[in-house]
């Protein structure tokens, strides 16, 4: 079973649709037993990286999803502020992240060549270039966009983490992949055909 961890921030019920539309059932749960019996997990959301990580501990899940994704080694997928979640950092705040990723999160803002003036966030379908193969790239055309709400985004140290890249104002980190742990900065549950593939290759395989 497919568990999208509810953790307080952003419906996560349209994941729970898009999955139901390829054929995946999966539950949305806080409960650590419930988690413990997971297959693959999602960690998505919306908001703020210290608001995250704080309703994690609250929550008391950080034991158990540590457990699943380092030890167990299942699949876990991390959508927007769940794949920022996944680095050692944030710019955003001052708590530590989960630090799956050898990666931190920065800020648009301050980064933008002079030329540029380009509104914060980033709001709307941009394309992306797929930079190395993985199961969640599969059947992906080279053409693929997908849609994106974020002030923040995904800084890897090691570039063979990268799989997918954007560019809005900077070539920025869309997409990370490191052993079992996935990462992408856009909502593939918001993204129609891309991202029904996207989530596809990551349930089915």
């Amino acid at each position: 079973m497919i568990v999208i961890i509810d953790y307080g921030l952003g419906n996560l019920g349209s994941i729970k649709n898009m999955l139901r539309r390829i054929g995946h059932e999966s539950e949305i749960s806080s409960n650590p037993k419930e988690i413990s019996n997971a297959s693959k997990l999602i960690l998505s959301g919306v908001g703020s990286f210290d608001s995250g990580m704080k309703n994690l501990q609250e929550l008391d899940l950080l034991t158990i999803i540590n457990r699943k994704v380092i030890i167990e080694k299942i699949d876990v997928l991390g959508i927007c502020l769940g794949a920022q979640l996944m680095c050692t950092c944030s710019e955003e705040g001052l708590l530590k992240g989960l630090g799956w990723f050898d990666a931190e999160v920065l800020s648009f803002k301050g980064r933008f060549a002079k030329s540029e003036d380009l509104p914060v966030p980033n709001v709307g379908w941009r394309d992306v270039i797929i930079n190395r193969q993985t199961k969640l790239t599969y059947n992906l055309p080279e053409n693929s966009r997908f849609y994106f709400v974020h002030s923040y985004f995904l800084s890897p140290n090691n570039s063979n983490n990268i799989i997918m890249t954007s560019e809005y104002g900077l070539k920025y980190t869309s997409a990370m992949q490191f052993e079992n742990m996935f990462a992408v900065q856009f909502h593939p549950e918001k993204s129609h055909k891309y991202g029904y593939q996207l989530l596809k290759n990551f349930a089915t395989n």
